[in-house]
């Protein structure tokens, strides 16, 4: 995979995390929520659909290269999120907080500048 490519894969996964993570302020506040939240307080389904979109981190990971041991902790922090955010109220705080796709996406970026250096 050439370096236009994995730039134009990263970037996605950017624009991804942001909508999911990071989209909404809290006015007033430094407070930000995304589409995860939101979408979390559907009962039953929110969590679950989601984590689709989360798991799509995964799969692009896996095709930049990202070896096994921070695709698993990706994936932990995709289940984690999935199943504390499960819990009512719990859950919904939990997810502002914990931002599972800015987790991934650190870990992805940390990975690919070690192995440009």
């Amino acid at each position: 995979m050439n370096d236009r490519e994995t730039r134009r894969k990263v970037e996605r996964l950017e624009r991804l995390a942001w909508w999911l993570d990071d989209r909404f302020r809290i006015p007033g506040t430094n407070i930000t929520f995304g589409l995860d939240s939101l979408i979390g307080l559907v009962p039953g389904v929110g969590d679950s659909a989601t984590a689709l979109g989360a798991a799509y981190f995964i799969v692009l990971a896996h095709e930049l290269g990202l070896p096994r041991r921070v695709l698993f902790r990706m994936a932990f922090n995709v289940l984690l999120d999935l199943a504390v955010g499960s819990i009512p109220l719990l859950g919904d705080i939990f997810d502002v907080g914990f931002k599972a796709n800015r987790r991934n996406m650190a870990l992805l970026k940390r990975h690919l500048d070690a192995r440009r250096r």
